[in-house]
């Protein structure tokens, strides 16, 4: 039983810290499908210019989508036309990085990861399309849909309509970020807490450093504890801050928050559908080399620096949080709650009246 506490007062660190920059994220990925025009991906990633794959990945990098929820986004691109380096660059910038994992980064790790973390994604999705470009000649763009034909303009709710005004896009996009988006990240995210509290409560202090050491060691067992897992970008990020605790080197922890998120074994199928296995092959080939030389550098870069993400993680675990954070959680708890409410009601309303 102590155990169990142990674990659940832990979690519940981890969500008060995180609370008030899962907030600001949601609602940041809210005003961002709000505002930003529906097809502007789509009408920068044709093609297998150098360009086209950097822009794929520049644009990928703010969108707050799992590896599998990419998968649809991609392929949808993949039919208007972006090339395969491009739509390969989207399938990794996307859901390495996005505007809630880098709020929440920013709460749990420290400043320099933050920064890091989007940077190091960019550069990986960029290196994995032009090695897509550059090996696989297939460029073939699977065939578009037909477009509707209609002699007024307008057929089965097709048709272009005025833009919504200002008031009306917040609005909107308030109901993306905590109607839609949120439910689907939030089960995760929650998971994510519970495993950081329970890593927190069970692992003893520096045993990471104990078994593992330095250098590349605790790089590869990253990499190979996180490449199969399904875990979101944000729902990765507080298992890394729970392990940083515990000694897991800067270079470690950005294994992580890279393979983590872009590679599962349920989205390689997916990704070989939408680009070819070849191309897969090429996409997989480059998560797993470029994060292992991308965390050797950041490990030179920390050591250079004479900073430890550890001694950011433990600052941050022994920070009171105040009256802002209570309430963001608060917020948060309701809004995670809500849906499973829902789901409840509309269960108990259809038995109901099935049995009148």
């Amino acid at each position: 039983m102590e155990l169990i506490v142990a674990i659940l007062a832990a979690s519940w660190d981890v969500f008060l810290e995180s609370a008030p920059y899962m907030l600001f994220g949601f609602l940041a990925a809210g005003m961002l499908k709000a505002f930003l025009p529906g097809d502007l991906v789509a009408r920068h990633l044709g093609g297998s210019r150098i360009f086209g794959v950097f822009k794929a990945s520049l644009l990928g990098a703010p969108i707050p989508l799992c590896s599998c929820g990419v998968a649809p986004a991609a392929a949808g691109l993949r039919r208007q036309g972006a090339g395969k380096g491009s739509t390969a660059a989207f399938l990794i910038s996307t859901p390495e990085t996005g505007v809630d994992s880098l709020a929440i980064t920013w709460a749990l790790l420290d400043p320099v990861m933050t920064v890091l973390r989007p940077l190091a994604a960019l550069l990986t999705a960029t290196l994995a399309g032009l090695g897509v470009n550059l090996l696989d000649r297939d460029q073939t763009v699977p065939q578009k849909p037909p477009a509707p034909q209609c002699s007024d303009g307008c057929c089965s709710g097709s048709c272009q309509t005025d833009r919504p005004g200002l008031m009306q896009r917040f609005r909107d996009g308030l109901e993306f970020a905590f109607t839609d988006l949120l439910p689907d990240i939030g089960g995760w995210f929650v998971l994510g807490v519970l495993l950081a509290g329970a890593l927190t409560a069970l692992l003893p202090q520096g045993i990471i450093e104990q078994y593992l050491g330095d250098g590349l060691l605790p790089l590869l067992a990253a990499l190979v504890v996180a490449a199969p897992l399904y875990v979101c970008a944000t729902s990765s990020t507080p298992i890394v801050a729970a392990l940083a605790l515990k000694g897991l080197s800067p270079g470690a922890a950005l294994v992580f928050l890279l393979a983590g998120p872009a590679t599962n074994l349920a989205s390689f199928a997916m990704v070989s559908k939408i680009i070819g296995k070849k191309a897969a092959l090429i996409y997989l080939a480059a998560i797993l080399i470029s994060s292992l030389l991308l965390g050797l550098a950041v490990n030179e870069l920390y050591a250079a620096l004479g900073l430890s993400v550890t001694d950011w993680a433990q600052a941050i675990s022994h920070e009171s949080h105040g009256p802002v954070h209570w309430t963001a959680a608060l917020i948060l708890g309701v809004l995670l709650i809500r849906p499973i409410l829902r789901h409840c009601k509309n269960s108990h309303t259809h038995t109901t009246g099935e049995s009148s």
